[in-house]
């Protein structure tokens, strides 16, 4: 899903609902692999050297790197921001979002390889593109009602 505000449904579920993770890491992470299709498809790469839209980085290994990147990236944001911050919280934070994002994309584009080096996606195809549009749009509307409606009308009970 290059390009699309729809990985942040999920994102902001799955953060709401398992206070352990992270939140802006788990969001950044949801989204941050998405920078290789912005690449490939800005600088044409696809076309001039055959390059995946989805490539290197939208597998768990190279998903694996870019979380494990973003983990100390944002160790150092809070340590310079002076919010406390506990590493292994943030790796695994950062890893959840980005083989989130890596699985869902791998069950909708025919280009994403999970399992590099071997060249195939078990998941491809496992739902209609349109389930995963609507699992991502109704995470974010579950995300919504919880937060502000439900959250605050407990509140109001306390």
């Amino acid at each position: 899903m290059p390009f699309t505000p729809f990985h942040l449904g999920p994102a902001l579920l799955l953060s709401y609902l398992i206070p352990y993770l992270d939140v802006w890491t788990f969001l950044i992470a949801n989204v941050i692999v998405d920078f290789e299709p912005f690449l490939v498809l800005s600088f044409n790469l696809d076309l001039k050297y055959g390059y995946p839209v989805h490539g290197f980085f939208h597998t768990y290994i190279g998903g694996g790197i870019v979380a494990l990147i973003l983990a100390h990236a944002m160790a150092f944001i809070y340590k310079i921001t002076g919010r406390n911050y506990d590493m292994e919280r943030l790796r695994i934070t950062a890893l959840s979002g980005v083989f989130l994002h890596i699985t869902l994309d791998s069950i909708m584009h025919p280009d994403v390889k999970p399992f590099f080096p071997f060249g195939f996606s078990p998941l491809y195809g496992a739902t209609y593109e349109f389930n995963i549009y609507m699992f991502c749009a109704f995470s974010f509307l579950a995300w919504l009602i919880l937060k502000f409606f439900i959250r605050s009308s407990i509140e109001g009970w306390e």
